[in-house]
């Protein structure tokens, strides 16, 4: 008999399980609630939601819209967003991720602090989380996604370094040792600590998980850059590792052969998700 385990530290985050229940207690109410942007990356849990109720928006469509509910999502969003939804009298439903929102807050202070220094984001330009935190910089922030990027700073000048919450702990080190060795000694360097350990924590269970199983089942919407690298992690330990967006992409021949199965997923995931691949699986195993 084939082992089926649905890794218990996969699954939503706090920060994306309390926006959500914001927006589902909303929308019990029964009125109309807005959503600027997709409030997880997670196509099957926005069509959940979106059958509730809930309307996704982008910001052209946030500058038209006039005494509604607007829910903001955990990635955080940039000060000109809360401007605009006060010239408009909208009510902003604020669920911006406590984490992301002291990082929004740190950042802005030092900037202040310190307004001659580079201040430089590790994380993935255009994400939604790393716009944010832009914004508090009022746009000169640099954006720096891996390593080889850092290596076009201006190291005589004094840099200022931040993460995106969701970037991984070793290549952010690893940045960091790059700038000490590089930074002029007429200049200052200054890193902040602004990984979510509850997502960073993921990389090593995750790992575990994948060494036990035959056969890994990665449950993630290929939006999420989350999904990606916790993917890459299974993959690396355990070659027999497949990323599917929902049970429709569970392929029989996978199970060929094997003892046990590991379901898991991305911080994005739903864990009723997880469980429609469970079932999928048990129901290909006949």
């Amino acid at each position: 008999m084939v082992k089926i385990e649905i890794d218990t530290y996969s699954g939503f985050c706090f920060g994306v399980t309390a926006a959500i229940k914001k927006a589902e207690e909303e929308l019990t109410r029964g009125k109309a609630l807005y959503c600027l942007g997709d409030i997880v990356h997670n196509t099957m849990e926005c069509e959940r939601l979106c059958k509730m109720g809930l309307v996704g928006i982008n910001h052209e469509d946030l500058k038209s819209l006039q005494r509604v509910k607007v829910l903001l999502r955990a990635h955080g969003e940039p000060p000109s967003t809360y401007v605009t939804a006060k010239e408009n009298s909208l009510e902003i439903i604020d669920a911006t991720c406590p984490v992301v929102l002291r990082l929004q807050r740190r950042i802005k202070r030092n900037c202040e602090l310190f307004p001659e220094a580079q201040v430089v984001i590790y994380g993935k330009p255009g994400h939604a989380e790393v716009l944010g935190l832009v914004g508090q910089t009022e746009g000169r922030a640099i954006v720096v996604a891996d390593l080889e990027k850092v290596k076009s700073l201006d190291f005589s000048k004094d840099i200022c370094l931040y993460s995106q919450t969701t970037q991984t702990l070793d290549e952010y080190r690893r940045i960091i040792d790059y700038i000490k060795e590089h930074i002029s000694s007429s200049a200052t360097f200054r890193s902040f600590d602004t990984i979510c350990r509850q997502i960073s924590s993921r990389m090593p269970n995750i790992r575990s998980f994948a060494l036990r199983h035959d056969l890994i089942l990665f449950v993630s919407d290929v939006k999420s850059s989350n999904g990606r690298i916790l993917f890459d992690e299974c993959r690396e330990v355990n070659k027999n590792s497949y990323l599917v967006e929902g049970p429709s992409q569970i392929e029989s021949s996978w199970l060929k052969g094997i003892k046990t199965v590991g379901i898991c997923g991305a911080t994005s995931t739903p864990k009723w998700l997880m469980e429609k691949c469970r079932d999928r699986v048990i129901e290909l195993l006949g």
